[in-house]
């Protein structure tokens, strides 16, 4: 007679997660169904040949996907074989949204560490970089990866889009696009950053989109619109979508 297995290992032997942490707190969110029944028990023992569903799950490793979505649908954008940079990787919700739509390979990088979910680590198309501060991207030094990239998408934080795109704009291709996630509370002067890290005022977020759409005239890139995103950042913030074109 064959032995059963803790489901919450079992979920872990099948791929379905990477921790049995994840896999206990997917059981307990009620998302895994077993023999068309939710088991809500990660103690349960399962046989080998069990039918084991992952329901309700996320489409992408991270919410940031659902942003990027936003700009792809809104200009028709299409990564379709591609080789892509995604500048301010961390978990890597870009990249993901990128790979789930064609594209080809998408160089990750990010001034921090262990952040990429090991879905996207563990991706053969996939190319991280850790520890890297996007202010000093080098064109010499990228070609290796695939530069000049026809496109390049970036999510930052805590810091300005004014001390990152210049050196994107120096790796992107000619005609190449550029789709740059815009954080008002990190655009903003401090006094007009509330309590929490919020920019509530509209006038102080247009103010934003203003000064980069004054400032990127400087650079030999074309402004193609900017669109609010349909997701609010993790604090509440109204963020926005900006595409930029080579010239």
């Amino acid at each position: 007679m064959a032995k059963g297995r803790r489901l919450d290992l079992e979920l872990v032997a099948r791929g379905l997660f990477e921790s049995r942490e994840r896999a206990q707190a997917s059981i307990l969110a009620g998302e895994i169904w077993v023999g068309g029944h939710r088991s809500d028990k990660a103690s349960k023992l399962i046989l080998p040949d069990a039918q084991i569903e992952h329901r309700g799950a996320d489409r992408y490793v991270s919410r940031g996907a659902y942003k990027l979505e936003t700009a792809v649908t809104h200009w028709n954008l299409d990564p379709t074989g591609q080789t892509c940079l995604d500048i301010g990787a961390s978990t890597g919700g870009f990249t993901d949204f990128l790979l789930q739509h064609g594209a080809a390979k998408v160089v990750a990088i990010d001034v921090g560490h262990s952040q990429l979910h090991w879905k996207i680590r563990n991706d053969p198309r996939v190319e991280a970089h850790e520890g890297v501060n996007a202010r000093f991207l080098k064109l010499d030094e990228w070609e290796k990866s695939g530069a000049p990239f026809p496109l390049i998408v970036t999510d930052v934080s805590f810091i300005s889009l004014r001390l990152v795109l210049p050196a994107a704009f120096d790796l992107l291709a000619s005609s190449g696009r550029v789709v740059a996630l815009i954080k008002p509370q990190f655009e903003a002067g401090r006094d007009q950053v509330g309590k929490g890290g919020i920019v509530r005022e509209e006038s102080v977020r247009q103010e934003v989109i203003n000064g980069l759409l004054d400032w990127v005239r400087q650079y030999p890139v074309e402004s193609r619109g900017v669109v609010p995103s349909t997701i609010a950042g993790r604090d509440g913030n109204q963020e926005y979508l900006w595409l930029l074109e080579k010239r």
